[in-house]
């Protein structure tokens, strides 16, 4: 049983290593749409509204693009990652709100601190091995979470089928060594504005 972890740590590292960006999805929204509980038309939306805000984020500072991590459930947006200040931080915020269909801005941006090799190394396993666990739990419906990890903080997003799995999803999280604080911004699939029938 420890080997088959180990195997499947193993490969995922390897493969979140060479997927690119076309692995978020169709749409961008890194959840398949088949397993997404959103209707196809909040799917679309909050594509709309994921590719505007990378626009805006491009033309404002080319760096947005790679240090600004973006993720909008139902016209929530969450941003998570570093920039160089407070002001930064401010300006991104204030560039996620002018989005048409905002229905609110979840701020988890970083301000950038020397990098450190061995902190984002330990942040990728945290992510791999938090990403293993919710792929082995048979009550979590992995795909339908991305998850993030900053200075040992995991930040989880996503859409759960009910309370159990956002629990289970939670467990999870905290279960992993060396995780210092698990932030969750999981909906349940009867918080959305419309689901598909």
């Amino acid at each position: 049983m420890k080997i088959k972890k180990i195997i499947i740590l193993f490969s995922f590292l390897l493969l979140t290593g060479c997927v690119g960006y076309s692995s978020t999805g169709v749409l961008g929204t890194g959840v398949s749409i088949a397993l997404d509980p959103r209707s196809l038309g909040t799917q679309i939306d909050d594509s709309i509204m994921q590719q505007n805000l990378r626009a805006k984020l491009l033309s404002t500072d080319k760096s947005y693009i790679i240090s600004v991590k973006t993720k909008i459930l139902d016209g929530r947006i969450f941003l998570t990652g570093k920039v160089n200040s407070v002001e930064d931080k401010l300006k991104v915020t204030k560039l996620a709100w002018e989005i048409k269909g905002a229905r609110s801005v979840n701020n988890d941006l970083q301000i950038k601190e020397k990098f450190d090799f061995k902190r984002s190394a330990k942040d990728l396993l945290i992510t791999s091995q938090v990403r293993v666990g919710m792929i082995e739990n048979k009550k979590i419906k992995s795909v339908n979470y991305n998850i993030d990890t900053y200075n040992k903080k995991v930040y989880i997003y996503g859409i759960a089928q009910n309370k159990n799995e956002r629990d289970e999803v939670t467990k999870e999280a905290k279960q992993v060594l060396d995780v210092k604080d698990v932030i969750t911004s999981i909906f349940l699939v009867d918080d959305l504005r419309v689901v598909k029938n």
